[in-house]
């Protein structure tokens, strides 16, 4: 089965609609696709009714921001097929007011410094369940300020030390992974190369918390895909992999199906799903 199963839409951080998704989804070859938004179900089910029409399997999924207190590094956890989302939402809904409030107010102080409005930098975040900072990029490049993204301008607004930057608190990881499984879902950790979180993925497996690893994903460097492989072997759990699409508010070129999963992840994933449920 060929599946990209880490992807991005409008409604959080992705530059593509949910129907654009799809369309070029089955284009490009794949059998399946998980829609994994940030921290929102929201299109879950238009996708599924577009899958449908395209003949394209739609694993509904999500993307949850947590944070891990013993290491200090934030950790996304990718949440596949909850019987019971609605046991998400409340996890959910917090996170999102956060960012928004977060969102908003970096908004604010970038209109201090230049003649953007909320109303042209709403063209990019008023179909979003919340307001990314990629949104707010792309309103200045509409003013002429930058032609990309991820540029100088970017790192000097909202790099580490950038002068609108906002922080916010996510929950701790351990709690979301206690709503995933009150949500009867699948826990992935997502992209674990990116922040050196494999040993964190150990003790996780080991103690039984999670069902997989996102094995597959552009930023994980090979030895850290081997490193993965290793525990999902060990522990018997499910080597996923996905793009990790987000059309051009990607700061690499990752088109879908790029990177795509363990040919018997989709089967695996949903036989847990029988037996969660």
């Amino acid at each position: 089965m060929i599946a990209d199963l880490h992807c991005h839409s409008r409604l959080s951080d992705g530059s593509l609609g949910i129907d654009e998704i799809v369309f070029f989804a089955r284009r490009s070859g794949l059998e399946f696709l998980a829609l994994t938004d940030h921290d929102t179900m929201a299109g879950v089910t238009r996708a599924q009714v577009l899958g449908k029409r395209y003949g394209l399997g739609i694993i509904p999924g999500v993307e949850i921001s947590s944070f891990d207190e013993e290491s200090g590094k934030p950790v996304h956890v990718l949440c596949y097929l909850p019987a019971k989302p609605d046991r998400l939402e409340g996890l959910l809904h917090a996170t999102l007011e956060r960012r928004r409030a977060a969102g908003e107010e970096m908004l604010r102080r970038v209109m201090r410094f230049f003649p953007l409005t909320k109303e042209q930098a709403g063209k990019y975040f008023s179909n979003s369940q919340s307001i990314y900072r990629a949104q707010i990029m792309h309103a200045l490049i509409d003013l002429g300020y930058d032609e990309k993204i991820y540029g100088p301008l970017y790192n000097e607004l909202f790099g580490e030390n950038g002068s609108c930057r906002v922080c916010f608190a996510y929950p701790e990881v351990e709690k979301v992974l206690s709503a995933v499984r009150d949500a009867q879902g699948l826990a992935v950790i997502a992209h674990p190369g990116e922040r050196g979180i494999v040993p964190l993925c150990e003790r996780l497996a080991r103690e039984g918390k999670i069902q997989g690893l996102e094995v597959y994903h552009p930023r994980n460097s090979g030895a850290v895909r081997e490193q993965l492989l290793r525990l999902c072997g060990t522990y018997g759990i499910v080597a996923t992999g996905g793009t990790d699409f987000h059309g051009s508010y990607s700061p690499h070129p990752n088109p879908l199906g790029t990177c795509i999963a363990a040919p018997d992840a989709v089967a695996r994933l949903l036989r847990l799903h029988k037996e969660f449920a």
